[in-house]
């Protein structure tokens, strides 16, 4: 009797019909054999899985497996009442292929006068914070050869002030890699001016640490630093209209976005200076990381999700003041930058850069919660340039756009 009923459980388990999950290749894969039906059956061991390069430990098959194919394995098991009768079930396992490896990578053009890499990675100081920038071309780019369209620059500016921009060029624009690259960099370049930096400063002591100000001379303060903003702003109008003129191009074929902040440690906090022109958002996130704010206009709903450019003429008459912005704050944990190419797939619509338990999400995720398995360490981050480089690479069914992404921490 008791040799039947081991049989018969053995028997019951051979032809119980055993589904594993699919795995995908090249993304880390754990499946867990639930036997609570057959509680008398002990899984010993599972032929065939070392092709895979998936392991089998403690009833879980686990790893990143690299090879996409149908692989048939082998559950070899046994009844704990029968140790020494090792049984053989036959299963599938459905790896899929990396999508990744779908798209072509094909370097772009050295020669082109207006090369730039592919991609680019940076790290330094930042006020007293850190900062780490990185900008990658999109997978729709790599796959035809074309350039890298976003940009971005970093600056330590006379007086202790500091400013990072980033750019993201219009696809549609022939001169679109050189227009972010000039927009970026031309704004740095106007407010490294000793003397306008100055006349910001001043004003922003009247704004916040005057306290015998009237509320009239603090808007009138106000009012100076936005002029300020303003001019750095049409300057780079200007820098591009005049680079297209001197090449034969319109100017509408440097189209690009731009945001910006300019920004000083005072003994009242952290003061930043905002712009922003088009569908990037610059996110701060508090100190205890309970509260986050979108310190830009974004060009998105308002404009049947059409973005506009720092290349159009009437951003400047259409109350240019709204797409600057004057923050102060004690202190923060992070100054996020990004274009798109991260938006998109991270956040999908702007109320979501508002709400704080997707930024937790953002996070996690930079951590290393995803399917990657990749991680940015913001404590140990001697190599913190070239790991968020190889986070921007994840993969994101239909947005395959530049990415770039800025993060003072």
């Amino acid at each position: 009797m008791e040799k039947a009923v081991i049989y018969r459980e053995k028997e019951e388990f051979k032809e119980v019909h055993l589904v594993l999950k699919n795995a995908s290749s090249k993304q880390f894969y754990e499946y867990r054999f639930e036997l609570d039906d057959f509680p008398n059956i002990k899984i010993k061991n599972i032929a065939n899985l070392q092709e895979t390069g998936l392991t089998f430990e403690n009833n879980t098959i686990s790893g990143i497996p690299y090879v996409n194919s149908v692989h048939d394995l082998d559950i070899e098991f046994y009844h704990v009442d029968d140790e020494n009768s090792t049984e053989i079930k036959k299963v599938h396992l459905f790896i899929n292929a990396d999508p990744k490896d779908l798209w072509k990578n094909i370097p772009s053009d050295t020669n082109d006068v207006y090369h730039k890499p592919d991609e680019t990675s940076y790290k330094g100081k930042f006020l007293d914070k850190k900062i780490t920038v990185v900008s990658k071309r999109g997978r729709s780019h790599a796959h035809e050869g074309k350039f890298r369209d976003d940009d971005f620059a970093v600056n330590e500016l006379p007086g202790g002030w500091n400013i990072v921009s980033v750019a993201d060029g219009a696809g549609s624009a022939v001169m679109a890699r050189e227009g972010s690259r000039l927009a970026a960099v031309s704004v740095n370049s106007f407010f490294n001016s000793e003397e306008i930096l100055t006349r910001i400063e001043k004003n922003v002591e009247i704004i916040y640490n005057a306290s015998d100000s009237s509320k009239e001379i603090q808007s009138e303060a106000r009012e100076n630093v936005l002029k300020l903003l303003y001019e750095g702003v049409l300057d780079v109008y200007h820098v591009l209209d005049q680079t297209a003129a001197e090449h034969s191009f319109s100017i509408k074929d440097f189209h690009t976005t731009l945001i910006f902040a300019l920004t000083k440690k005072f003994d009242f906090g952290y003061v930043i200076l905002t712009f922003g022109v088009g569908d990037c958002p610059i996110n701060l996130i508090s100190p205890d990381f309970s509260e986050v704010k979108l310190l830009n206009q974004m060009d998105v709903g308002e404009f049947g999700g059409g973005t506009r450019f720092i290349t159009m003429n009437e951003i400047f008459s259409d109350d240019p003041a709204s797409r600057f912005g004057i923050t102060c704050v004690n202190d923060f944990s992070y100054l996020v930058l990004m274009t798109d190419g991260i938006y998109d797939p991270k956040f999908m619509t702007e109320n979501k850069l508002e709400d704080i338990e997707s930024w937790k999400t953002f996070f996690n995720d930079l951590a290393g919660n995803n399917d990657d398995r990749t991680k940015v360490d913001f404590i140990n981050d001697t190599h913190i340039d070239q790991q968020l480089l190889t986070w921007t690479d994840f993969w994101s069914r239909g947005n395959h756009d530049d990415r770039t992404l800025a993060i003072i921490y």
